[in-house]
């Protein structure tokens, strides 16, 4: 592939929710730029893009992968993404790297969950959007009722121009209503014809419509408009692609990526109407003097990494889009964001897993780096005398959590080097070491990414993983005051072993933990042995008496004793105040505690019903409910860890994958009876396995 100079570089983000046919798109679209031979099939896993073992296992988008090719002599580098709400992280990576955005619907599903996310997310970041509708052949394929619908959610800057001729079985081509010709036929073998005389009245309706919201793109252009005069092809083609880079304007074109129908007129239209990078700037933080600082593609050499890979083989791969100026493999870069010199080895385009060597990077354009040392996923690199940080990528808070651990012995620290290769790769995978269970934590954005997550361990690190739910960390405390004795006597040859305490066990308030109280008067028992008594004391609360769980909130205070000037030991204190203690809080209405946390839950307002219905099946309190705009609300509310584990996946089965939640930890409470017995049960049961 030769060099491309800025003003002839697109870089195009696809985007849609899972099944809408991005992929296949992707594929239609390098075959007829000839960028491929041949046009392979997802459900065959023979795709360019839908490269990873997991991806064609699945038939199923996991990762997003870039699709460079080259149309009418202009550089298009698609970036594929997944469709599906556990890997978002790969869709907000690649909007920040792309210019604008090509938004897939399927002809017979419409407008679906991540259809609405991802939009949203492409509005916030100000990128233009057009409209692909695809599977026009599919058996309840709708062009008109899609288009009504994307009307009604996104507003009437949504204007097709695009129509198709016929549907599911009868689809055999589309109309452009610039040209008002009709393009009939699959990929290189569609010709261009006469509009059939059937839709000569739609086409000419659905011409006007576009016109007048094209002539509102440009002031120019409107005035024209408005005194009557006729506006050309160069005019219209001028309104349409200003008024989609305002953010006002949604094209929407039609076709079947499977079938290769329509597709030539996608990579006309993305050049015709999406912006090259010398339309872009991109601002930043001068960390000198912490002024915002606009970068052009002439200014200063300025990227970001946008997507890490982890590959055993090869090491780290970064994906880099530049915004400003040019690199060269074997450069030395500035890392901004770790304030860090990182070493530039060789740069190389993909296509798919198809690497191929680049001598220049240009402003706008978007390659791979491998085994930088410094540099992560939202870093920035600059020249050091003009440095700039970009503002990192916003990722949302995992919201599920699974206990992983390695399958076979002798694989934990295999297990921990894949695990930071991996969180590297991946930012919305987080992990932490849970000290009262000692359990090693994954958490993600749900079921099916964490599995995998364990997939590619085994694939790429050779190390298997088992996940299952997380222990709850219950804690033990007591309800009563009592006073209880603790003796150690054993006589033996020699030396025996002698120590005698009374303790007092009271609870304390909430949040209280644990308080020893030395109340010895008269030498009862020696002070150098009152440590030892501490230290047992500790020692009994840390195992619990009921199920084994840490016990807090208790105060013992240690009042009376008996010692034996030769058999006393410290040994022999500690073991009589483990006895006292575990004897005394039997007695003194043990009961376990389990964590509660605090949840905000953000829900469409028409689901909220069901969301408090659910949480109140859960043990859960509502605290309040509010609304925050755009037809959303907000439950807050409590409720126990023990029932949070999988409401990722309940949530998102409640309100159709629209709710989002995010859960800390509040304090503790008192289990119920009934459920306390079960978990005592338990613990004894997994006690007795272990043993």
């Amino acid at each position: 592939m030769k060099e491309y100079k800025s003003d002839k570089l697109r870089n195009v983000g696809i985007v849609s929710h899972g099944g809408a046919g991005k992929t296949s798109l992707a594929e239609a679209m390098l075959f007829n730029a000839g960028a491929i031979s041949r046009m392979g099939k997802v459900d065959e896993g023979s795709t360019t893009t839908d490269y990873e073992p997991e991806e064609i296992k699945r038939k199923v988008t996991i990762s997003t992968a870039l699709a460079p090719c080259e149309w009418q002599e202009h550089k298009v580098n698609f970036l594929d993404t997944p469709g599906y709400a556990d890997f978002v992280a790969e869709v907000k990576g690649t909007l920040r790297a792309v210019d604008s955005t090509l938004v897939v619907l399927c002809a017979a599903a419409g407008i679906e969950v991540e259809t609405e996310k991802v939009w949203q997310y492409a509005a916030d970041l100000n990128r233009p959007r057009m409209v692909f509708i695809n599977k026009m052949d599919r058996e309840n394929a709708d062009f008109y009722s899609v288009v009504a619908s994307l009307k009604e959610k996104f507003g009437t800057g949504v204007i097709p121009i695009q129509l198709p001729i016929g549907a599911e079985d009868a689809f055999s081509g589309i109309v452009d209503l610039i040209k008002m010709k009709a393009y009939a036929g699959q990929g290189k073998a569609a010709e261009e014809t006469q509009i059939p005389d059937e839709m000569a009245l739609a086409a000419e309706e659905a011409r006007q419509a576009m016109i007048e919201a094209a002539a509102e793109g440009d002031d120019d252009i409107l005035a024209k408009y408005l005194e009557g005069e006729d506006l050309n092809d160069a005019e219209i083609c001028l309104g349409l692609k200003k008024g989609m880079e305002s953010g006002k304007l949604f094209p929407v074109l039609c076709g079947s990526a499977y079938k290769n129908i329509g597709v030539k007129n996608v990579l006309d239209a993305v050049l015709a109407y999406m912006p090259s990078p010398c339309q872009t700037a991109v601002l930043g933080e001068n960390p000198k003097t912490k002024d915002l600082e606009e970068r052009k593609v002439e200014d200063g050499f300025s990227a970001m990494v946008f997507k890490t890979t982890a590959d055993p083989f090869v090491g780290r791969l970064s994906y880099i889009r530049v915004f400003s100026g040019s690199m060269k493999p074997d450069s030395v870069l500035y890392n901004a964001t770790k304030e860090k010199s990182e070493r530039i080895g060789s740069i190389f385009s993909l296509r798919g897993k198809h690497q191929e060597p680049l001598t220049v990077l240009h402003a706008g354009d978007i390659a791979v780096v491998a085994k930088l040392q410094e540099t992560q996923t939202g870093d920035t690199l600059c020249d050091k005398e003009k440095p700039i940080v970009f503002e990192p990528i916003a990722y949302p808070s995992p919201m599920f959590t699974m206990c992983i651990a390695a399958k076979n012995k002798g694989d934990e620290d295999k297990l921990g080097n894949a695990l930071t290769r991996l969180t590297d790769e991946d930012q919305t995978i987080k992990l932490k070491k849970n000290v009262e269970t000692g359990q090693l934590l994954l958490s993600g954005m749900g079921e099916l990414h964490t599995d995998i997550m364990a997939e590619r361990m085994k694939r790429k690190f050779g190390v298997d993983v088992v996940l299952k739910n997380p222990k709850v960390p219950y804690r033990e405390t007591i309800r009563a005051a009592v006073k209880i004795e603790g003796k150690h006597k054993k006589q033996s040859g020699g030396h025996g072993q002698y120590g005698h305490v009374w303790l007092q066990l009271e609870p304390l308030a909430p949040g209280g933990n644990f308080e020893f109280v030395d109340s010895i008067f008269g030498g009862a028992v020696p002070r150098q042995y009152i440590p030892a008594v501490e230290k047992g004391v500790k020692e009994a609360l840390h195992g619990g008496v009921l199920a084994g769980y840490p016990m807090v909130d208790v105060k013992v205070t240690l009042y009376d004793g008996s010692y034996h000037t030769v058999d006393s030991s410290e040994m022999a204190f500690k073991i009589a105040s483990i006895m006292a203690l575990r004897k005394g809080a039997l007695q003194a209405k043990p009961v376990m505690l389990e964590p509660i946390c605090d949840l905000e839950v953000t829900v469409p307002e028409g689901f909220m019903g069901d969301v408090i219905g659910d949480l109140n099946s859960k043990r859960g309190r509502i605290h309040g409910m509010e609304p925050i705009g755009g037809g959303l609300g907000v439950v807050k509310a409590q409720a126990p860890v023990a029932e949070m584990f999988r409401y990722a996946i309940d949530l998102r089965s409640i309100t159709q994958g629209r709710g989002t939640f995010a859960m800390n930890y509040s304090h503790y409470e008192e289990v119920p009876a009934r459920l306390a017995d079960t978990i005592i049960a338990g613990s004894k049961k997994d006690k007795a396995e272990e043993a």
